[in-house]
């Protein structure tokens, strides 16, 4: 099993980046995708997550700013960050979950500068 993050990087303040997470090894299609961070010093925590129906879910950090999406097709789900703050920089990393299984990405740095 293998989750690969990519599209990460360095932005401005108030710039977009969209983040891919590639899975191989996988049913796709039968996985609940997520997407976290760790700023340094902190925690984990979820960003967003989208269901195997579709239907997706936010942190209120993000909402109205973040979009997740899926391509089952693709084996791939995505992450469209827009108007990006400072307080975004971080890993983000890939989740895929079923039922009590997990599967981690090695993630992506996002730094956001002022």
């Amino acid at each position: 099993v293998q989750l690969v993050e990519s599209g990460g990087g360095l932005v401005q303040s108030g710039g977009s980046l969209r983040l891919s997470c590639a899975g191989s090894g996988i049913i796709f299609s039968r996985y609940e995708m997520k997407w976290y961070r760790q700023a340094p010093g902190k925690t984990r925590e979820l960003v967003a997550g989208i269901t195997i129906g579709g239907s997706s879910h936010y942190a209120d950090s993000g909402k109205g700013r973040f979009a997740i999406s899926r391509n089952n097709g693709e084996n791939t789900v995505y992450l469209q960050m827009h108007r990006l703050k400072p307080e975004d920089t971080g890993v983000y990393y890939c989740n895929a979950n079923w039922k009590s299984v997990n599967h981690w990405g090695q993630g992506t740095q996002v730094t956001v500068s002022t």
